[in-house]
């Protein structure tokens, strides 16, 4: 059993300070990476709408062309048990600089490219840089914010939330005149974020989280604790039917560019509005756990409408939406969740968390473009239910384990 430290004047002093403090009072740093984090989040968003395009015009199959995020997601998930590593050593301002250098770099190399394998691969070097951004990010701004644990989240999921939201609408806008643009276009963008952070956080030294280098068998340790391994296993299941729908929902909803840019920037105006507004009122009054597992449950039946009724397409525009309000709740809750579940660095939690949770997302865009080429279009939305059903149950079963975390 843990032992808990008991709080002294000055503890009491600080909670109070960051309980009171207004969301929107933070350091220029913090400013600098929440608007950093918009950029990486809206590349996101820029490729999605394009997916359809790159397969015609590459000649590829689905289940090649959704590779783009399965290549993505497994590199991004291996290199999160070295971002604690990295950053620990070059500071959080070198790492954020490095992971914006590396996107802009092989964003800039795949709109250059002309055949599938190679957009694939370049899109595995993008997602190397995208851990070491989004790891660091969330550590960065949850260190340096003055507001507290749980406004700091709130912030980081708007940027995510802004990002994924305004993302799909440039890339359907840049895509229409070539798949290539999206790709061109994260670049320049990286490039900005780089002016940002260079000019507005402080020096490297200043926002080092950890006296001590951190190993990289520390993210593996951190998954001793039930609660950190019970939320990164749940968001494992989540995340298949969180990149099924963001991966292969594109392929069913017969839409050009604008039109798929129109609806998914509808999603991530919702998953943005809902992370910010709803999810914390709903952790207030209920806390994590619970509204948790309501949006899993309602995500889980979004996904198996989808399947069942996927040739009626106002449906599927209408359940991909509405996704978004579910993923938003959903994103902030378990975020919040897994920074409070332990007394690990934070850096190192969010390592562990991510590596698990992107195995899923590195699944399931591959898996769902197999599935429909095998069965049909309905059954990567069927698998996708049951995984995020899955993932509700796996939380229920565990709840002892889980049951501290508000």
């Amino acid at each position: 059993m843990q032992q808990v430290r008991p709080l002294d004047m000055k503890d009491i002093n600080e909670e109070f300070n960051e309980q009171n403090s207004h969301i929107l009072k933070q350091p220029k740093s913090v400013w600098a990476v929440f608007f950093a984090a918009i950029i990486a989040f809206m590349g996101l968003g820029l490729v999605d709408p394009i997916l359809p395009a790159i397969a015609e015009q590459l000649d590829a199959a689905p289940s090649q062309a959704t590779l783009l995020f399965t290549s993505y997601n497994a590199i991004m998930a291996v290199a999160m048990l070295i971002t604690g590593t990295i950053s620990s050593r070059i500071g959080l301002k070198g790492t954020l600089l490095c992971g914006i250098v590396i996107i802009a770099l092989f964003s800039g190399l795949g709109g250059l490219s002309n055949g599938i394998w190679a957009l694939v691969a370049l899109r595995g070097g993008w997602g190397l840089g995208n851990a070491l951004f989004v790891a660091t990010a969330l550590t960065a701004i949850v260190t340096l914010s003055k507001s507290g644990n749980v406004k700091a989240v709130i912030l980081y999921e708007a940027a995510i939330g802004l990002g994924i939201s305004v993302g799909p609408l440039l890339g359907g806008w840049l895509g229409a005149m070539s798949w290539r643009g999206p790709f061109l276009g994260v670049a320049t963008l990286m490039v900005i974020a780089f002016i940002g952070l260079t000019t507005l956080m402080p020096k490297a030294e200043k926002t080092q989280t950890a006296k001590s280098k951190t190993s990289i068998k520390d993210p593996f340790r951190a998954l001793k604790h039930p609660s950190l391994l019970v939320f990164g296993i749940a968001a494992a299941f989540y995340n298949y039917g969180f990149f099924t729908l963001l991966a292969f929902a594109p392929f069913i909803l017969g839409l050009d560019e604008h039109g798929l840019g129109f609806v998914f920037l509808g999603w991530g105006l919702l998953l943005a509005i809902t992370s910010v507004v709803m999810a914390p009122r709903l952790q207030e009054h209920f806390g994590v756990v619970g509204p948790m597992a309501v949006m899993l449950i309602l995500f889980a039946g979004a996904l198996f409408a989808m399947g069942v009724w996927h040739e009626t397409q106002w449906l599927v525009i209408t359940a991909v939406v509405a996704a978004g309000a579910m993923l938003g709740n959903n994103n902030t809750l378990i975020t919040t969740a897994v920074m409070n579940a332990t007394d690990v660095d934070r850096s190192t939690a969010s390592a562990s968390y991510s590596f698990l949770r992107f195995i899923g997302g590195a699944i399931a865009p591959f898996a769902a473009g197999k599935l429909a080429e095998i069965y049909n279009p309905a059954m990567p939305f069927i698998v996708a239910a049951v995984c995020v059903f899955g993932a509700m149950l796996i939380m229920v079963i565990n709840y002892e384990h889980i049951k501290h975390v508000r």
